[in-house]
């Protein structure tokens, strides 16, 4: 079955201005110089679908001219800050409806195409074992709380037990999220209804979110404790 990679990619940042294409450490373009690179670098793609209101990406990925790109110039009801998750996976269902999805995002730069390819075999390997989906995950292991109670660990079994037996809790990084296109249409969702968690580093898995998130990706790579 093929896989096509979604990438949304919309204008109008409000935490960082022009984080999409503002440059990023050695890269002119940025972010999604970067993202467009790792993904059509990436043999496990079969294709990258890029849908976008940005003028300046729309510019410069019409220059590329590459085979694997399709470029959607996306609506403007679909481009606002308050568009919601569920619109675009309608949106991306439109566009892809044969094969699987590969969700995912500019803001996670550090996730190149030997990222890409380890998460589709694993992908592969999962529907081989019941799942139908998968999504990236951040595995965390603390002493997590909420409502003022433990949620990973029983106090009354042990009030401070080592951290690292404890069970791991999982933060959804938004790196990638991979189902099929009629996991889409058939659940609205851009997973299914048994998902497998892939964690993956706190760096592969860094997300680009605030201004000072920007700054220390940019530290991050001059020190090379990451790639591209």
């Amino acid at each position: 079955m093929s896989m096509t990679a979604f990438l949304p990619c919309r204008q109008g940042s409000q935490r960082i201005p022009n984080k999409n294409w503002k440059p990023f450490a050695h890269v002119q373009l940025g972010l999604i110089e970067i993202k467009l690179a790792q993904l059509l670098g990436c043999e496990a793609i079969d294709q990258v679908v890029l849908s976008t209101d940005d003028v300046v990406i729309l510019k410069y990925v019409r220059s590329l001219g590459h085979a694997k790109l399709v470029v959607h110039e996306r609506a403007a009801d679909l481009s606002q800050n308050t568009t919601e998750t569920d619109s675009l996976v309608s949106h991306a269902a439109g566009l892809i409806p044969n094969g699987d999805i590969l969700w995912t995002h500019v803001t996670s730069p550090f996730a190149n195409s030997d990222s890409y390819t380890a998460m589709i075999h694993a992908y592969n390997d999962a529907l081989q074992h019941g799942y139908d989906s998968l999504m990236t995950t951040t595995a965390h292991q603390g002493f997590f709380w909420f409502n003022e109670q433990p949620v990973n660990y029983n106090r009354q079994q042990n009030k401070w037990p080592r951290t690292q037996t404890l069970e791991p809790v999982h933060e959804v990084n938004s790196c990638a999220f991979i189902s099929s296109s009629v996991n889409y249409q058939r659940y609205d969702d851009r997973i299914g209804n048994k998902v497998k968690l892939y964690p993956i580093s706190r760096f592969e898995g860094f997300d680009i979110d605030w201004p000072e998130d920007f700054k220390l990706a940019e530290l991050m790579l001059k020190e090379k404790l990451v790639s591209l």
